[in-house]
């Protein structure tokens, strides 16, 4: 590279993915966390995109985006799926999610939305995961209780489905 404009030439033609990051919280029955967002129809984790640009790690990512949706502030365990989700008219998303652990009552009842982006929380059992996730997210977070089932390792993941 020669100039700076060669560069920003380069730096344009680099692929673009988009990367997210979540939590998965569960109660003491198994239950998972999941969150209303006001902006689109459906459910979620509590997550959301990784500031990549201000040096933001998944993991930092996901911490960042659980204190600002629900008001926990949690040390996030180990990596449970990352998972790759081919774009229909936007980049590909690589998509990480985190063990939160399992809450007490407590932290429960201490959750504080953010009114901006969430109209309310649930907690949702394995078998009705589908209904309220449907598609990659759900089955990510299938693979995530299979991973905790087990006891160690990461699902891998194209599309929610495993790979390898």
């Amino acid at each position: 590279m020669t100039t700076i404009q060669d560069f920003a030439t380069y730096i344009a033609s680099l692929p673009r993915v988009l990367a997210g990051a979540a939590a998965l919280f569960r109660d003491d029955e198994g239950r998972v966390l999941l969150v209303e967002p006001n902006y689109r129809e459906g459910w979620a984790l509590p997550g959301g995109t990784i500031e990549s640009d201000d040096g933001e790690t998944p993991r930092q990512g996901a911490r960042r985006e659980t204190l600002e949706e629900i008001g926990l502030d949690r040390e996030l365990g180990r990596m449970l799926a990352v998972d790759w989700v081919h774009g229909t008219g936007r980049p590909p998303l690589v998509a990480y999610l985190y063990d939160g652990g399992v809450l007490p009552e407590t932290e429960f009842k201490a959750i504080r939305l953010q009114e901006e982006e969430l109209l309310s929380w649930r907690l949702v059992a394995r078998e009705e995961i589908p209904e309220y996730l449907p598609g990659a997210l759900g089955r990510r977070v299938l693979a995530a209780l299979d991973v905790l089932a087990q006891g160690t390792g990461t699902a891998e993941l194209e599309n929610g489905h495993r790979v390898a």
